[in-house]
Protein backbone atom coordinates (compact mmCIF):
# COMPACT_ATOMS: atom_id res chain seq x y z
CA UNK A 1 0.00 0.00 0.00
CA UNK A 2 1.22 3.53 -0.68
CA UNK A 3 1.92 5.59 1.71
CA UNK A 4 -0.16 8.20 0.36
CA UNK A 5 -4.01 5.93 0.34
CA UNK A 6 -4.54 6.81 3.62
CA UNK A 7 -4.51 10.48 3.46
CA UNK A 8 -7.15 10.24 0.05
CA UNK A 9 -10.64 11.66 0.96
CA UNK A 10 -13.39 9.59 2.03
CA UNK A 11 -15.08 9.69 -1.49
CA UNK A 12 -12.34 7.99 -3.82
CA UNK A 13 -9.87 5.22 -3.93
CA UNK A 14 -6.59 5.58 -5.36
CA UNK A 15 -6.38 1.95 -6.85
CA UNK A 16 -9.64 2.66 -8.88
CA UNK A 17 -9.66 0.48 -12.26
CA UNK A 18 -8.71 3.35 -14.89
CA UNK A 19 -9.99 2.59 -18.56
CA UNK A 20 -7.76 3.54 -21.94
CA UNK A 21 -9.36 4.32 -24.93
CA UNK A 22 -9.17 6.60 -28.00
CA UNK A 23 -10.42 10.42 -28.21
CA UNK A 24 -13.28 9.44 -30.41
CA UNK A 25 -14.37 6.83 -28.69
CA UNK A 26 -14.94 9.25 -25.82
CA UNK A 27 -16.51 11.77 -27.94
CA UNK A 28 -19.16 9.25 -29.10
CA UNK A 29 -19.65 8.27 -25.42
CA UNK A 30 -20.24 11.39 -23.98
CA UNK A 31 -22.38 12.82 -26.99
CA UNK A 32 -24.87 9.57 -26.21
CA UNK A 33 -24.67 9.96 -23.01
CA UNK A 34 -25.37 13.60 -22.73
CA UNK A 35 -27.34 13.61 -26.55
CA UNK A 36 -29.39 16.64 -25.64
CA UNK A 37 -27.49 18.82 -22.26
CA UNK A 38 -25.77 21.59 -23.72
CA UNK A 39 -22.19 21.32 -23.91
CA UNK A 40 -20.68 24.29 -25.19
CA UNK A 41 -21.11 28.08 -24.94
CA UNK A 42 -19.66 30.82 -27.31
CA UNK A 43 -21.02 34.31 -27.55
CA UNK A 44 -24.44 33.20 -26.92
CA UNK A 45 -24.61 30.47 -29.28
CA UNK A 46 -24.96 26.67 -27.80
CA UNK A 47 -24.39 23.65 -28.99
CA UNK A 48 -25.65 20.11 -27.64
CA UNK A 49 -23.34 16.94 -27.16
CA UNK A 50 -24.88 15.55 -30.27
CA UNK A 51 -24.69 18.84 -32.10
CA UNK A 52 -20.66 19.11 -31.37
CA UNK A 53 -20.47 15.12 -32.47
CA UNK A 54 -22.30 15.84 -35.72
CA UNK A 55 -20.22 18.98 -36.51
CA UNK A 56 -17.08 16.79 -35.80
CA UNK A 57 -17.60 13.99 -37.60
CA UNK A 58 -18.83 16.49 -40.45
CA UNK A 59 -15.70 18.18 -40.58
CA UNK A 60 -13.81 14.70 -40.25
CA UNK A 61 -15.62 13.24 -43.19
CA UNK A 62 -14.19 16.30 -44.99
CA UNK A 63 -10.58 15.90 -44.13
CA UNK A 64 -10.91 11.95 -45.47
CA UNK A 65 -12.21 13.35 -48.54
CA UNK A 66 -9.05 15.84 -49.20
CA UNK A 67 -7.31 12.62 -48.53
CA UNK A 68 -6.17 13.35 -44.49
CA UNK A 69 -5.52 10.30 -42.77
CA UNK A 70 -3.03 7.91 -40.80
CA UNK A 71 0.35 9.33 -40.77
CA UNK A 72 -0.81 12.88 -41.41
CA UNK A 73 -0.40 15.52 -38.99
CA UNK A 74 -2.55 18.68 -38.81
CA UNK A 75 -1.82 21.66 -36.80
CA UNK A 76 -5.07 23.53 -34.79
CA UNK A 77 -4.22 27.21 -34.67
CA UNK A 78 -7.44 27.87 -33.06
CA UNK A 79 -7.99 30.12 -29.95
CA UNK A 80 -11.00 28.79 -27.55
CA UNK A 81 -14.05 28.49 -30.22
CA UNK A 82 -16.12 25.49 -30.36
CA UNK A 83 -14.18 24.79 -33.71
CA UNK A 84 -10.84 23.78 -31.31
CA UNK A 85 -12.71 20.67 -30.06
CA UNK A 86 -14.91 20.42 -33.63
CA UNK A 87 -11.68 20.19 -35.11
CA UNK A 88 -9.60 18.52 -32.70
CA UNK A 89 -12.09 15.50 -32.09
CA UNK A 90 -12.51 15.12 -36.27
CA UNK A 91 -8.37 15.35 -37.23
CA UNK A 92 -8.10 12.51 -34.28
CA UNK A 93 -11.10 10.32 -36.03
CA UNK A 94 -9.16 10.44 -39.52
CA UNK A 95 -6.13 8.74 -37.94
CA UNK A 96 -4.25 11.61 -37.93
CA UNK A 97 -2.06 13.23 -35.07
CA UNK A 98 -2.12 16.29 -33.68
CA UNK A 99 0.02 19.68 -33.69
CA UNK A 100 -1.16 22.42 -31.02
CA UNK A 101 -0.24 26.02 -32.01
CA UNK A 102 0.06 28.41 -29.36
CA UNK A 103 -1.18 31.94 -30.11
CA UNK A 104 1.40 33.55 -27.76
CA UNK A 105 4.25 31.74 -30.36
CA UNK A 106 6.13 34.27 -32.42
CA UNK A 107 6.50 33.04 -35.62
CA UNK A 108 9.74 31.35 -35.61
CA UNK A 109 8.35 28.96 -33.04
CA UNK A 110 5.44 28.37 -34.79
CA UNK A 111 7.47 27.23 -38.09
CA UNK A 112 9.47 25.01 -35.81
CA UNK A 113 6.77 23.10 -34.50
CA UNK A 114 5.14 22.28 -37.84
CA UNK A 115 8.21 21.42 -39.30
CA UNK A 116 9.36 19.66 -36.62
CA UNK A 117 5.68 17.73 -36.32
CA UNK A 118 5.70 16.84 -39.89
CA UNK A 119 2.51 19.04 -40.49
CA UNK A 120 1.42 19.70 -43.50
CA UNK A 121 -1.89 20.97 -43.31
CA UNK A 122 -3.03 23.73 -40.67
CA UNK A 123 -6.38 25.00 -39.31
CA UNK A 124 -7.26 28.52 -38.61
CA UNK A 125 -10.04 31.05 -37.77
CA UNK A 126 -10.97 34.51 -38.66
CA UNK A 127 -8.77 36.17 -35.52
CA UNK A 128 -6.76 38.64 -37.35
CA UNK A 129 -3.36 37.47 -35.49
CA UNK A 130 -3.95 33.78 -36.41
CA UNK A 131 -4.57 34.86 -40.12
CA UNK A 132 -2.01 36.65 -40.69
CA UNK A 133 0.77 34.43 -38.83
CA UNK A 134 -0.93 31.51 -40.96
CA UNK A 135 0.07 33.73 -44.36
CA UNK A 136 3.49 33.99 -43.03
CA UNK A 137 3.47 30.74 -42.76
CA UNK A 138 2.50 29.85 -45.88
CA UNK A 139 5.24 32.53 -47.61
CA UNK A 140 7.72 30.77 -45.42
CA UNK A 141 6.98 27.02 -46.39
CA UNK A 142 6.53 26.30 -43.09
CA UNK A 143 2.86 24.69 -43.81
CA UNK A 144 1.19 23.64 -47.23
CA UNK A 145 -2.23 23.98 -46.93
CA UNK A 146 -4.51 26.25 -44.77
CA UNK A 147 -8.36 25.41 -44.25
CA UNK A 148 -9.94 28.18 -42.65
CA UNK A 149 -13.21 28.10 -40.11
CA UNK A 150 -15.31 30.22 -39.86
CA UNK A 151 -15.52 32.61 -36.83
CA UNK A 152 -18.96 32.58 -34.55
CA UNK A 153 -20.79 30.19 -36.84
CA UNK A 154 -21.45 26.89 -36.65
CA UNK A 155 -21.39 25.70 -40.28
CA UNK A 156 -20.69 26.84 -43.69
CA UNK A 157 -17.49 28.47 -44.52
CA UNK A 158 -16.26 31.55 -46.58
CA UNK A 159 -13.17 31.07 -48.28
CA UNK A 160 -10.73 33.97 -47.15
CA UNK A 161 -7.30 35.43 -47.35
CA UNK A 162 -6.70 32.92 -50.50
CA UNK A 163 -7.05 30.06 -48.05
CA UNK A 164 -9.98 27.53 -48.11
CA UNK A 165 -12.91 26.90 -46.65
CA UNK A 166 -13.00 24.08 -43.57
CA UNK A 167 -14.36 20.97 -45.49
CA UNK A 168 -17.74 19.06 -44.38
CA UNK A 169 -19.53 16.15 -45.84
CA UNK A 170 -21.19 13.16 -45.07
CA UNK A 171 -19.75 10.57 -42.89
CA UNK A 172 -18.66 7.31 -43.99
CA UNK A 173 -20.36 4.13 -43.20
CA UNK A 174 -17.09 3.22 -41.20
CA UNK A 175 -14.18 5.37 -39.91
CA UNK A 176 -10.59 4.17 -39.66
CA UNK A 177 -9.91 1.76 -36.97
CA UNK A 178 -8.12 3.43 -33.90
CA UNK A 179 -6.06 1.84 -30.79
CA UNK A 180 -5.36 3.99 -27.26
CA UNK A 181 -1.52 3.15 -28.34
CA UNK A 182 -1.88 5.12 -31.61
CA UNK A 183 -0.53 8.87 -31.29
CA UNK A 184 -3.25 11.55 -31.09
CA UNK A 185 -0.99 14.82 -29.91
CA UNK A 186 2.41 16.06 -30.05
CA UNK A 187 2.41 18.69 -27.19
CA UNK A 188 5.35 20.97 -27.61
CA UNK A 189 7.39 21.84 -24.57
CA UNK A 190 10.78 22.49 -23.76
CA UNK A 191 10.85 20.38 -20.89
CA UNK A 192 14.72 20.19 -19.12
CA UNK A 193 16.39 22.39 -22.39
CA UNK A 194 15.27 25.61 -23.84
CA UNK A 195 14.66 23.73 -27.29
CA UNK A 196 10.50 23.04 -28.05
CA UNK A 197 10.01 19.20 -28.82
CA UNK A 198 6.85 17.49 -29.09
CA UNK A 199 5.63 15.36 -25.94
CA UNK A 200 4.09 12.22 -28.01
CA UNK A 201 0.66 11.65 -26.08
CA UNK A 202 -1.24 8.29 -27.53
CA UNK A 203 -5.09 8.39 -27.32
CA UNK A 204 -4.47 5.99 -24.11
CA UNK A 205 -2.62 9.02 -21.95
CA UNK A 206 -5.21 11.36 -22.93
CA UNK A 207 -8.19 9.05 -22.26
CA UNK A 208 -6.47 7.71 -18.92
CA UNK A 209 -5.78 11.21 -17.36
CA UNK A 210 -9.58 12.63 -18.05
CA UNK A 211 -10.46 9.09 -16.04
CA UNK A 212 -8.06 10.01 -13.41
CA UNK A 213 -9.44 12.87 -13.18
CA UNK A 214 -12.90 11.69 -13.00
CA UNK A 215 -12.09 8.88 -10.47
CA UNK A 216 -10.69 11.97 -8.07
CA UNK A 217 -13.72 12.86 -5.86
CA UNK A 218 -13.87 15.24 -2.96
CA UNK A 219 -16.26 17.74 -0.36
CA UNK A 220 -16.51 20.13 -3.66
CA UNK A 221 -17.06 17.29 -6.60
CA UNK A 222 -20.43 18.09 -8.55
CA UNK A 223 -22.77 15.83 -9.43
CA UNK A 224 -22.94 14.68 -13.25
CA UNK A 225 -24.22 17.47 -15.28
CA UNK A 226 -24.18 20.62 -12.79
CA UNK A 227 -21.09 22.07 -13.77
CA UNK A 228 -21.19 25.42 -15.08
CA UNK A 229 -17.55 25.77 -16.05
CA UNK A 230 -15.82 29.05 -17.32
CA UNK A 231 -13.02 28.09 -19.96
CA UNK A 232 -10.70 31.36 -19.92
CA UNK A 233 -7.38 29.19 -19.95
CA UNK A 234 -6.54 28.73 -23.68
CA UNK A 235 -7.25 25.10 -25.06
CA UNK A 236 -3.87 24.44 -26.91
CA UNK A 237 -3.00 24.19 -23.19
CA UNK A 238 -2.41 20.85 -22.18
CA UNK A 239 -3.77 22.18 -18.87
CA UNK A 240 -6.97 23.49 -20.40
CA UNK A 241 -7.60 20.36 -22.93
CA UNK A 242 -7.21 17.98 -20.74
CA UNK A 243 -7.89 18.46 -17.09
CA UNK A 244 -10.59 21.11 -18.03
CA UNK A 245 -12.08 20.58 -21.75
CA UNK A 246 -12.05 16.79 -21.55
CA UNK A 247 -12.39 16.30 -17.66
CA UNK A 248 -15.62 18.40 -17.85
CA UNK A 249 -16.90 16.45 -20.88
CA UNK A 250 -16.63 13.24 -19.53
CA UNK A 251 -18.61 15.28 -16.62
CA UNK A 252 -21.91 16.23 -19.16
CA UNK A 253 -20.70 19.84 -18.07
CA UNK A 254 -21.47 23.06 -19.55
CA UNK A 255 -18.38 25.07 -20.93
CA UNK A 256 -18.62 28.37 -21.62
CA UNK A 257 -15.69 29.44 -23.98
CA UNK A 258 -14.01 32.68 -23.74
CA UNK A 259 -10.86 33.35 -26.70
CA UNK A 260 -9.37 35.79 -23.90
CA UNK A 261 -9.38 36.52 -20.02
CA UNK A 262 -10.88 40.08 -18.78
CA UNK A 263 -11.64 40.06 -15.26
CA UNK A 264 -14.27 42.35 -15.65
CA UNK A 265 -15.83 40.33 -17.94
CA UNK A 266 -14.99 36.90 -15.90
CA UNK A 267 -16.63 38.32 -12.89
CA UNK A 268 -20.15 39.80 -14.89
CA UNK A 269 -20.08 36.03 -16.74
CA UNK A 270 -19.64 34.30 -12.94
CA UNK A 271 -22.61 36.47 -11.44
CA UNK A 272 -24.61 36.09 -14.43
CA UNK A 273 -23.95 32.69 -15.14
CA UNK A 274 -23.82 31.02 -12.25
CA UNK A 275 -20.50 29.74 -12.74
CA UNK A 276 -19.49 26.73 -9.98
CA UNK A 277 -16.16 25.66 -11.43
CA UNK A 278 -13.18 27.33 -12.88
CA UNK A 279 -9.90 27.03 -12.84
CA UNK A 280 -7.32 29.37 -13.77
CA UNK A 281 -3.23 30.10 -13.89
CA UNK A 282 -2.45 32.87 -10.75
CA UNK A 283 -2.45 35.07 -13.45
CA UNK A 284 -6.37 35.17 -13.59
CA UNK A 285 -7.09 35.08 -10.14
CA UNK A 286 -5.04 37.59 -9.08
CA UNK A 287 -6.67 39.61 -12.03
CA UNK A 288 -9.90 38.71 -10.57
CA UNK A 289 -8.81 39.47 -7.13
CA UNK A 290 -7.24 42.66 -7.91
CA UNK A 291 -10.74 43.97 -9.80
CA UNK A 292 -12.06 47.27 -8.68
CA UNK A 293 -14.87 46.78 -6.19
CA UNK A 294 -14.34 42.94 -6.15
CA UNK A 295 -15.53 42.37 -2.40
CA UNK A 296 -19.06 43.68 -3.42
CA UNK A 297 -19.68 41.15 -6.58
CA UNK A 298 -21.54 37.80 -6.26
CA UNK A 299 -19.22 34.73 -6.11
CA UNK A 300 -21.21 33.29 -4.35
CA UNK A 301 -21.79 30.16 -7.40
CA UNK A 302 -18.30 29.15 -7.14
CA UNK A 303 -17.73 25.48 -5.85
CA UNK A 304 -14.42 24.15 -7.50
CA UNK A 305 -12.39 26.76 -7.88
CA UNK A 306 -8.68 25.50 -8.54
CA UNK A 307 -5.02 27.20 -9.80
CA UNK A 308 -2.35 25.66 -11.71
CA UNK A 309 0.83 26.27 -14.00
CA UNK A 310 2.66 28.27 -11.84
CA UNK A 311 2.97 28.62 -8.00
CA UNK A 312 0.45 31.60 -6.57
CA UNK A 313 2.19 33.87 -4.39
CA UNK A 314 1.08 33.17 -1.00
CA UNK A 315 -0.27 36.25 -0.18
CA UNK A 316 -2.64 36.36 -2.74
CA UNK A 317 -3.69 32.81 -1.72
CA UNK A 318 -4.81 33.90 1.13
CA UNK A 319 -6.57 37.30 0.08
CA UNK A 320 -8.73 34.82 -2.51
CA UNK A 321 -9.69 32.37 -0.17
CA UNK A 322 -10.86 35.32 2.26
CA UNK A 323 -13.09 36.69 -0.26
CA UNK A 324 -14.38 33.25 -2.36
CA UNK A 325 -14.75 31.85 1.30
CA UNK A 326 -13.26 28.90 0.26
CA UNK A 327 -9.86 26.61 -0.52
CA UNK A 328 -8.07 27.06 -3.74
CA UNK A 329 -7.56 23.41 -5.12
CA UNK A 330 -4.51 23.13 -6.86
CA UNK A 331 -1.38 20.19 -7.69
CA UNK A 332 1.40 19.55 -10.05
CA UNK A 333 1.59 18.22 -13.44
CA UNK A 334 3.12 18.12 -16.95
CA UNK A 335 2.94 18.39 -20.09
CA UNK A 336 4.45 14.66 -20.43
CA UNK A 337 1.41 14.08 -17.85
CA UNK A 338 -1.26 14.87 -19.66
CA UNK A 339 -0.63 16.88 -16.96
CA UNK A 340 -2.15 14.91 -14.44
CA UNK A 341 -0.19 14.31 -11.36
CA UNK A 342 -1.25 15.38 -8.21
CA UNK A 343 -4.11 17.17 -6.13
CA UNK A 344 -4.57 18.95 -2.94
CA UNK A 345 -7.69 17.82 -1.47
CA UNK A 346 -9.82 19.93 0.90
CA UNK A 347 -8.08 18.89 4.54
CA UNK A 348 -4.47 19.14 3.37
CA UNK A 349 -1.48 20.49 5.48
CA UNK A 350 -0.68 23.96 4.45
CA UNK A 351 2.50 24.96 3.29
CA UNK A 352 4.53 26.80 0.94
CA UNK A 353 5.18 24.16 -2.06
CA UNK A 354 2.49 21.25 -1.34
CA UNK A 355 1.59 19.81 -4.48
CA UNK A 356 -0.47 16.95 -2.34
CA UNK A 357 -1.31 13.46 -3.14
CA UNK A 358 -0.62 11.15 -6.44
CA UNK A 359 -3.68 11.10 -8.19
CA UNK A 360 -5.55 7.74 -8.58
CA UNK A 361 -3.33 4.94 -10.36
CA UNK A 362 -0.52 7.95 -10.65
CA UNK A 363 3.14 6.52 -8.85
CA UNK A 364 5.25 9.13 -7.60
CA UNK A 365 8.36 8.97 -5.66
CA UNK A 366 11.56 10.83 -4.35
CA UNK A 367 14.87 9.53 -6.13
CA UNK A 368 18.69 10.57 -5.91
CA UNK A 369 18.97 12.62 -9.36
CA UNK A 370 22.50 11.33 -9.11
CA UNK A 371 21.30 7.44 -9.45
CA UNK A 372 17.45 7.77 -10.72
CA UNK A 373 17.37 3.80 -9.66
CA UNK A 374 17.26 4.65 -5.88
CA UNK A 375 14.18 6.10 -4.27
CA UNK A 376 14.59 8.28 -1.16
CA UNK A 377 12.83 7.50 2.14
CA UNK A 378 10.18 9.79 3.00
CA UNK A 379 11.66 13.35 4.43
CA UNK A 380 14.43 13.47 1.71
CA UNK A 381 14.88 15.79 -1.01
CA UNK A 382 15.30 14.57 -4.26
CA UNK A 383 13.76 14.18 -8.05
CA UNK A 384 10.28 13.35 -8.46
CA UNK A 385 9.66 10.40 -10.69
CA UNK A 386 6.89 9.82 -12.19
CA UNK A 387 4.83 6.99 -13.39
CA UNK A 388 1.07 5.69 -14.66
CA UNK A 389 -1.26 4.93 -17.61
CA UNK A 390 -1.32 8.82 -18.35
CA UNK A 391 3.03 9.55 -19.00
CA UNK A 392 4.45 9.97 -22.06
CA UNK A 393 5.59 7.60 -24.26
CA UNK A 394 8.61 10.06 -25.15
CA UNK A 395 9.51 12.92 -27.42
CA UNK A 396 9.19 12.93 -31.09
CA UNK A 397 12.04 11.95 -32.90
CA UNK A 398 14.84 12.33 -30.02
CA UNK A 399 15.86 8.73 -29.04
CA UNK A 400 18.74 10.03 -26.95
CA UNK A 401 16.67 12.22 -24.66
CA UNK A 402 14.41 9.66 -24.19
CA UNK A 403 17.21 7.60 -23.17
CA UNK A 404 17.88 9.91 -20.32
CA UNK A 405 14.27 10.74 -19.33
CA UNK A 406 13.47 7.18 -18.11
CA UNK A 407 14.92 4.97 -15.69
CA UNK A 408 13.35 1.62 -15.52
CA UNK A 409 9.79 2.87 -16.63
CA UNK A 410 10.04 6.08 -14.09
CA UNK A 411 9.93 9.54 -15.89
CA UNK A 412 12.11 11.50 -14.37
CA UNK A 413 10.62 14.93 -13.82
CA UNK A 414 13.73 17.10 -13.39
CA UNK A 415 11.61 18.66 -10.42
CA UNK A 416 12.76 18.64 -7.23
CA UNK A 417 11.10 17.59 -4.13
CA UNK A 418 10.18 15.46 -0.72
CA UNK A 419 7.05 13.30 0.73
CA UNK A 420 6.22 13.39 4.30
CA UNK A 421 5.14 9.99 6.39
CA UNK A 422 1.43 10.84 5.13
CA UNK A 423 2.65 10.40 1.11
CA UNK A 424 1.79 14.55 0.95
CA UNK A 425 4.42 15.72 -1.86
CA UNK A 426 6.33 19.24 -1.63
CA UNK A 427 7.95 20.85 -4.83
CA UNK A 428 11.17 22.72 -3.55
CA UNK A 429 12.30 24.16 -6.87
CA UNK A 430 11.36 24.07 -10.22
CA UNK A 431 13.76 23.18 -13.42
CA UNK A 432 16.79 23.99 -12.74
CA UNK A 433 16.37 27.22 -15.14
CA UNK A 434 12.85 27.02 -16.05
CA UNK A 435 10.51 30.77 -15.45
CA UNK A 436 7.20 29.91 -14.98
CA UNK A 437 5.44 33.04 -16.17
CA UNK A 438 1.50 33.23 -16.01
CA UNK A 439 1.30 29.46 -16.45
CA UNK A 440 3.66 29.30 -19.54
CA UNK A 441 7.18 27.84 -19.41
CA UNK A 442 9.68 30.49 -20.94
CA UNK A 443 13.16 28.56 -20.97
CA UNK A 444 16.50 31.57 -20.52
CA UNK A 445 18.39 30.05 -23.48
CA UNK A 446 15.56 30.95 -26.00
CA UNK A 447 15.19 34.64 -24.67
CA UNK A 448 19.15 34.97 -24.57
CA UNK A 449 19.54 33.68 -28.32
CA UNK A 450 16.89 35.38 -29.51
CA UNK A 451 18.48 38.75 -27.73
CA UNK A 452 22.06 37.40 -28.74
CA UNK A 453 20.53 39.00 -32.06
CA UNK A 454 20.58 42.64 -31.36
CA UNK A 455 23.79 44.09 -33.20
CA UNK A 456 24.89 45.80 -30.15
CA UNK A 457 24.59 42.93 -27.72
CA UNK A 458 28.13 41.24 -26.91
CA UNK A 459 26.83 38.93 -24.10
CA UNK A 460 23.56 38.49 -21.89
CA UNK A 461 22.22 36.45 -19.24
CA UNK A 462 18.07 35.75 -18.31
CA UNK A 463 17.33 34.73 -15.10
CA UNK A 464 13.57 34.40 -13.10
CA UNK A 465 12.35 37.90 -11.95
CA UNK A 466 9.88 37.68 -8.65
CA UNK A 467 6.53 39.06 -10.48
CA UNK A 468 3.48 39.52 -8.20
CA UNK A 469 1.39 39.06 -11.20
CA UNK A 470 2.80 36.68 -13.47
CA UNK A 471 4.61 34.58 -10.57
CA UNK A 472 7.82 35.18 -12.27
CA UNK A 473 8.81 37.09 -15.36
CA UNK A 474 11.93 36.80 -17.70
CA UNK A 475 15.01 39.92 -16.58
CA UNK A 476 18.01 40.59 -19.16
CA UNK A 477 21.48 41.18 -17.89
CA UNK A 478 23.35 42.46 -21.00
CA UNK A 479 26.51 43.60 -21.78
CA UNK A 480 26.95 45.94 -24.92
CA UNK A 481 29.60 45.98 -27.22
CA UNK A 482 32.08 48.99 -27.26
CA UNK A 483 30.91 51.99 -28.93
CA UNK A 484 27.10 50.47 -29.04
CA UNK A 485 23.91 53.14 -28.42
CA UNK A 486 22.27 53.08 -25.03
CA UNK A 487 19.53 50.10 -24.82
CA UNK A 488 16.19 50.54 -23.36
CA UNK A 489 14.10 47.83 -22.64
CA UNK A 490 11.25 49.40 -24.62
CA UNK A 491 14.07 49.28 -27.60
CA UNK A 492 15.02 45.82 -26.94
CA UNK A 493 11.10 44.29 -26.78
CA UNK A 494 10.44 46.29 -29.84
CA UNK A 495 13.31 44.28 -31.28
CA UNK A 496 12.20 40.84 -29.96
CA UNK A 497 8.47 41.60 -30.93
CA UNK A 498 9.10 38.92 -33.70
CA UNK A 499 11.35 36.41 -32.41
CA UNK A 500 9.63 35.50 -29.35
CA UNK A 501 6.13 34.98 -27.56
CA UNK A 502 4.54 37.47 -25.11
CA UNK A 503 5.23 35.66 -22.85
CA UNK A 504 8.57 35.16 -23.28
CA UNK A 505 9.40 39.04 -23.52
CA UNK A 506 11.89 40.49 -20.62
CA UNK A 507 9.75 42.52 -18.05
CA UNK A 508 13.04 44.21 -16.88
CA UNK A 509 16.73 45.20 -18.31
CA UNK A 510 19.74 45.83 -16.62
CA UNK A 511 23.15 46.62 -18.91
CA UNK A 512 26.13 45.90 -17.26
CA UNK A 513 29.80 46.26 -18.15
CA UNK A 514 30.48 42.90 -17.69
CA UNK A 515 28.56 39.74 -16.48
CA UNK A 516 29.74 37.15 -14.22
CA UNK A 517 32.22 34.06 -15.35
CA UNK A 518 33.40 30.88 -14.18
CA UNK A 519 37.16 30.35 -14.23
CA UNK A 520 36.14 28.60 -17.13
CA UNK A 521 35.07 31.45 -19.06
CA UNK A 522 31.27 30.48 -19.05
CA UNK A 523 28.52 32.65 -17.92
CA UNK A 524 27.18 32.33 -14.40
CA UNK A 525 23.39 32.87 -14.16
CA UNK A 526 23.39 31.46 -10.99
CA UNK A 527 25.67 34.17 -9.80
CA UNK A 528 23.12 36.56 -10.93
CA UNK A 529 20.21 34.30 -9.31
CA UNK A 530 22.22 34.51 -5.69
CA UNK A 531 22.54 38.24 -6.12
CA UNK A 532 18.60 38.61 -6.90
CA UNK A 533 17.46 36.60 -3.80
CA UNK A 534 20.37 38.90 -1.70
CA UNK A 535 18.00 42.00 -2.84
CA UNK A 536 14.35 40.75 -2.66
Amino acid sequence: MHPWEASYPPECRWDVPIAEGTLPGFLDHVAARFAGRPALEYRGHVLSYAELKTLSDRVAAGLLAMGVGRGDCVALYLPNTPWHPACLFAALRTGARVVHLSALDAKRELAHKLRDGGATLLITTGFGPLVANAEWLVEEGAIARVLLAPEARWVGADAAHGFAALPEAEPPATWPELTPADLALLQYTGGTTGTPKGAMLTHGNLTAAVAIYKAWRDSTSLPEGEGRVLVLLPLFHIFALTAVLLRQMAEGSLLHLRPRFDAGEAVADIERLRINTLSGVPTIWIGILNFPGIETRDLSSLRQCSSGGAPMPFEALQKLEALLGRRIGGGWGMTETCPAGTRIPPDAPRRAGLIGLPLPRIELRIIDPDAPTRALPAGEVGEMAVRGPNVFSGYWNRPEENARAFAEGWFLTGDMGWMDERGFFTLVDRRKNMILSGGFNVYPAQVEGAIYEHPDVAECIVIGLPDAYRGQAAKAYVALKPGAAPLTLDALRAFLADRLGKHEMPAALEIRDSLPRSPAGKLLAAALRQEMQGTV
